[in-house]
């Protein structure tokens, strides 16, 4: 396969759209921060293809990557979610390892502790019945977490995570905790998906663990970057979507070679195939710009952004949007995150379904890397709460939150 065809050769978004915002790159640099060499993206993507199905080995990767990498809002998030997206081609897996490191970095960064971004890094937010965790103070600076979290993806490979619990006050807030601590036990589950099997998510049990708060209550969920972050693992499922349209074309490609020329209805299907993958990027783009342009006027006005008492990963609820920062017109963080999630993740679904129904079953029977990336990419993209999230989207609409 000639160079123009690797498998692992970055995504780009296209180029900038028409009314860029003018924001310049922002490095963390400071009393304490040494700026990083600029990350090297190619060689971080053979490095990813050289560490498929090896945790310890990507999060090492995550936790180099981290150091130089964008962050939601500092004027580069096109290039932060291409990143992401571009890991996600060469393996779904990998940019699932990479995600939650590169956003613990982001929150810890919003919450005025980035010099605490050491080591790797894991964010829990997810809530599910018979499970709660509770925050209780321990001193002025502290707390203890008690009780248990569920759906911690990696828990017993990464060595701290941001998690939320709930506070003695009835809200949730978010706490920086050491994995390793005395007290904290990790559930390996009976992991029995096919797809990203190398990456279980179990329960952690806390018994009075410390914890570090991040902000106060509720502050995780109205930070500038919620939305943002939800918005950046749609750019992973992207690339998942990227990595079968590559796939598809190459066997075209192949069979030409072969005397087998694709038939009209090949053609028809790959064509759609481009269309939806050019114009999500697209989508994505414009989305990272607006990102970068609301981030720049939250921190001339002051304003934060808010979002719902549940994360991309929780469960779905009627989302705050009060002293929402404006993305476009009268677009706000969270309906926006909500219109970038489903527009992707009805885009991921559609080019599995014509690149499958096309290729036929003998890729996933004798395709390694092809069927890992159907599998991978089926159970990640289900992060999305489908016909839920376009009713929390549908109760923003009726509140004006459109720009149509």
């Amino acid at each position: 396969m000639n160079t123009s065809h690797r498998q692992w050769q970055p995504v780009r978004f296209g180029p900038t759209p028409a009314g860029k915002t003018g924001v310049e790159p922002v490095p963390e640099t400071g009393p304490g921060l040494d700026a990083e060499p600029e990350l090297n993206v190619q060689q971080l993507l053979d490095r990813v293809a050289s560490a498929v199905g090896d945790v310890p080995a990507l999060l090492a990767i995550a936790q180099q990557a981290g150091r130089s990498a964008p962050k939601p809002g500092d004027g580069r998030t096109v290039q932060l979610w291409e990143l992401l997206a571009s890991v996600a081609a060469v393996d779904v897996a990998a940019a699932r390892v990479l995600e939650p490191h590169l956003d613990a970095g982001a929150i810890l960064s919003q919450a005025g502790t980035p010099e605490t971004f050491t080591g790797s890094w894991g964010v829990y937010a997810a809530e599910a019945a018979g499970t709660r965790l509770t925050a209780a103070p321990a001193s002025p600076s502290a707390v203890q977490l008690t009780g248990s979290k569920p759906w911690c993806s990696l828990a017993q490979f990464v060595d701290h995570a941001v998690v939320t619990a709930h506070a003695e006050t009835g809200g949730r807030a978010a706490f920086a905790v050491d994995l390793r601590a005395a007290g904290v036990t990790c559930d390996v589950p009976e992991w029995t998906s096919r797809g990203l099997r190398e990456i279980p998510s179990g329960t952690v049990h806390f018994d009075r663990v410390p914890a570090v708060p991040l902000g106060g209550d509720g502050w995780y969920f109205q930070r500038p970057g919620f939305a943002w972050g939800g918005m950046g693992v749609a750019a992973c499922w992207l690339g998942g979507a990227v990595a079968l349209g590559r796939l598809f074309e190459a066997a075209l490609l192949r069979g030409a070679r072969s005397q087998r020329e694709p038939d009209q209805v090949a053609l028809a299907a790959l064509g759609e195939v481009d269309r939806i993958l050019t114009s999500t990027s697209q989508y994505l783009a414009r989305a990272a710009d607006a990102v970068d342009a609301a981030r720049a006027g939250a921190a001339q006005t002051g304003a934060a952004q808010a979002g719902p008492e549940s994360g991309p990963e929780g469960a779905a609820g009627e989302p705050s949007t009060e002293g929402a920062v404006q993305l476009s017109g009268a677009v706000g963080g969270w309906s926006e995150a909500l219109r970038v999630r489903g527009t992707v993740a009805a885009a991921v679904e559609r080019v599995q379904l014509l690149v499958s129904q096309n290729l036929g079953p003998g890729p996933l029977a004798f395709d390694e890397r092809y069927g890992k990336c159907m599998a991978d990419l089926s159970l990640y993209v289900r992060q999305h709460h489908a016909t839920r999230d376009d009713a929390q989207l549908g109760v923003l609409t009726l509140k004006g939150e459109h720009a149509w």
